[in-house]
């Protein structure tokens, strides 16, 4: 008896892969095309909401069917959404605080609106997992990754919040003109998730109804600050370099003086970083769909420089 049923939820989720179209809105991205290409792995039918669908096309292939919009201009989106079922959104704003609010959280309210109008049946969401409450609305991620989750909240639809912590992805960013700092004194111990572990649990989450209008904190296997996951890194990849710090106030000075965008939004991404730190319980995303377990060592053999 346990065998047939078995049998009849690997057919249900076969079934439901073969018919459901999953939009996935940041496909190209650091975070979005790992999950794109493990959507495409696992049988789903995918589909990519992207500016330039020739790049995207030379990127990642012709398996995913690329369709041409921007979030922040809804009249473009309602091609890409309809015939879809589901939506994975994977936002990230530009270098600017204003740019950030601007693509994520009306890009967002844009895409949650057209899936209302084409009837999704559900949005995965990729959120942050550090503390949250009005101490800390002053941090701009705090208040966009809120913003996004209450309007998913108050969508009427089905929605997934994967509240993740930083990414073993991030690191190589750390290193810029034969340099390698972190930004500021960074003192909480973070568990560093892979992007694959993360990728496998958005596509298990599309098949069970236990997912559904839940916040699950996405944590990798071991927990390490900013400099010791940096100078594994760099004994790995870049053994000629020394993780350094660089003072967020003299950054900001940098920034300053010499115009740079780029560095004066870090300086304000990695001060709400020493700030927010992680919080949250991984243990119910876990149980639902299997606990992230490559380590950083593991991926620094594992993944391609």
């Amino acid at each position: 008896m346990n065998l047939g049923h078995g049998k009849r939820a690997r057919f249900r989720a076969m079934w439901r892969r073969m018919r459901d179209r999953i939009l996935v809105v940041g496909a190209t991205g650091m975070l979005g095309a790992p999950v794109a290409r493990r959507l495409l792995a696992d049988g789903w039918r995918v589909r990519g909401l992207v500016r330039d669908p020739p790049r995207a096309r030379a990127l990642l292939g012709d398996a995913i069917e690329w369709v041409a919009g921007d979030v922040t201009q809804p009249a473009t989106l309602d091609a890409a959404f309809d015939g879809c079922a589901l939506l994975h959104l994977n936002l990230r704003g530009g270098n600017t605080v204003e740019s950030y609010q601007r693509v994520e959280v009306e890009g967002a309210a844009h895409c949650i609106a057209a899936a209302r109008r084409h009837r999704l049946r559900r949005i995965t969401y990729l959120s942050g997992s550090g503390r949250g409450g009005a101490a800390l609305q002053r941090h701009f991620p705090v208040r966009v990754k809120a913003a996004v989750e209450a309007a998913l909240q108050g969508s009427g639809l089905e929605w997934t919040s994967f509240r993740a912590t930083h990414f073993m992805e991030s690191l190589p960013q750390f290193v810029r003109d034969g340099r390698a700092a972190v930004l500021g004194r960074q003192p909480h111990r973070l568990h560093y998730v892979a992007a694959a572990d993360y990728a496998r649990m958005v596509s298990r989450s599309l098949e069970l109804d236990g997912a559904a209008r839940a916040a699950l904190y996405v944590h990798g296997p071991e927990a390490l600050t900013m400099h010791e996951a940096l100078s594994r890194y760099l004994a790995a990849r870049e053994p000629g370099l020394r993780a350094g710090t660089l003072p967020l106030p003299l950054g900001r000075v940098l920034a300053a003086l010499t115009g740079n965008r780029d560095l004066a939004f870090a300086c304000e991404l990695f001060a709400a970083f020493a700030a927010i730190g992680e919080d949250g319980d991984p243990a119910p995303a876990n149980a639902l769909l299997g606990a992230p377990a490559t380590t950083l060592d593991q991926w620094l053999a594992e993944v391609p420089r």
